[in-house]
């Protein structure tokens, strides 16, 4: 979308924008003005993204994640306890994974919980199960877990709860569990509303017209499933002019392989897309790589999860122009701060939600930030 185009947009959405400076000629100063109206774009799309847009795993409400605290006194019990904790993993090879990790690591330390395994199951639910019974040989107090797949792992999961492990989940939850009972409780990012910001990524990038293509994610898994059908509602409902041409499902566990694959599968079938939707950042990787294979280096593509070669891809100009990002780090906070709930026996909400990041090139640094509270001198 052009840019004045995208302001008359957000100015018709109820951005206050600054009113062009009488007599303004002096290109410097109209170089000025025109960031000024970027910059206060910019907050209001954000602004649209503090709320939360979708429910839990099993329909429940959101809890915002900023209300789950501890106080001292909560925190000093929970240091006495000496509690160990296990981080089981679904899949540990991309940043959101490592980003969660050093979050929750950050959160046990302050509590002083040990941490004594990390597991990655590689999104092999069997394997996962395994990981589980290990784990539970070395007496865990805690369990910090995202299940790979809901029915097949809920037997594993549920000889933890069994055993008196405190349970904690990413995303989603086993079949069949219930919070308070089961579990403590579950901390994820808004998945509906990450579909739905990089719905409007996508427009804007492509002006709210053109065909397009997507890669989802072809498992009965909750997290990619709303990803999925908020970006799809949202361009049905706001973006009429934007038509999906041909969606492919990938498996993995080579999710960047697969992407590759069904993108040039894509590309060759309808070489007229102007756009495709990765499910998460890994895939993107492979649609880039597809894409530039085929001389399409115009080709829009917008993902989620702010992932580290998505965000350089973006920073040098190329094919990424949108990602909807996940607060990583803070979630992994919020997920230590709920074991805590569990250990102290304190009523914990079932779901627990961070809202979405829209991040672009012109906020790409500072998102960094947010998402894995550290810089990173390469975006900037």
């Amino acid at each position: 979308m052009l840019f004045f185009e995208f302001l008359a947009r957000l100015k018709a959405e109820g951005a206050e924008l600054d009113a062009a400076p009488a007599g303004a000629r002096d290109p410097v100063e109209r170089e000025q003005h025109a960031e000024r109206q970027l910059q206060l774009a910019l907050q209001h799309r954000a602004q649209q993204f503090t709320r939360l847009l979708g429910k839990g795993p099993n329909g429940e409400e959101p809890e915002i994640a900023a209300n789950i605290q501890l106080t001292e006194e909560e925190l000093a019990r929970i240091q006495e306890m000496n509690a160990r904790a296990a981080i089981v993993l679904h899949y540990g090879a991309n940043d959101w994974s490592q980003g969660q990790v050093e979050g929750l690591r950050h959160q046990f330390a302050a509590m002083g919980i040990e941490v004594i395994a990390i597991t990655d199951a590689g999104f092999d639910p069997r394997r996962q199960a395994a990981d589980i019974e290990k784990v539970l040989e070395q007496r865990p107090d805690v369990i910090v877990s995202v299940p790979v797949d809901p029915v097949v792992t809920a037997s594993a999961y549920r000889a933890a709860a069994a055993s008196g492990v405190k349970l904690v989940f990413m995303e989603n939850t086993p079949r069949g569990f219930a919070a308070g009972a089961d579990y403590v409780g579950v901390v994820s990012a808004d998945n509906y509303g990450n579909g739905a910001a990089s719905a409007d990524l996508m427009a804007e990038a492509l002006g709210g017209e053109g065909e397009i293509g997507v890669i989802a994610h072809d498992a009965d898994f909750f997290v990619t499933r709303e990803r999925r059908e908020a970006f799809e509602e949202t361009l049905k409902r706001r973006f009429p002019k934007i038509r999906i041409l041909i969606e492919e499902g990938i498996t993995g566990p080579d999710f960047a392989r697969e992407a590759a694959r069904a993108t040039e599968t894509m590309l060759r079938a309808h070489p007229s897309l102007k756009g495709i939707w990765a499910v998460w950042d890994v895939p993107a990787e492979g649609v880039i790589a597809a894409a530039r294979a085929a001389g399409r280096n115009d080709l829009v593509v917008t993902t989620i999860d702010l992932g580290r070669n998505v965000a350089l891809e973006m920073a040098r100009g190329g094919l990424i122009k949108g990602v909807a990002a996940q607060r990583v780090f803070d979630q992994g906070v919020t997920e230590g701060i709920l074991a805590g709930y569990g250990l102290l026996g304190k009523p914990a909400p079932a779901y627990v939600a961070l809202p979405a990041l829209p991040v672009t090139a012109a906020n790409l640094a500072d998102a960094w930030q947010i998402v894995y509270r550290r810089p990173n001198p390469d975006l900037e």
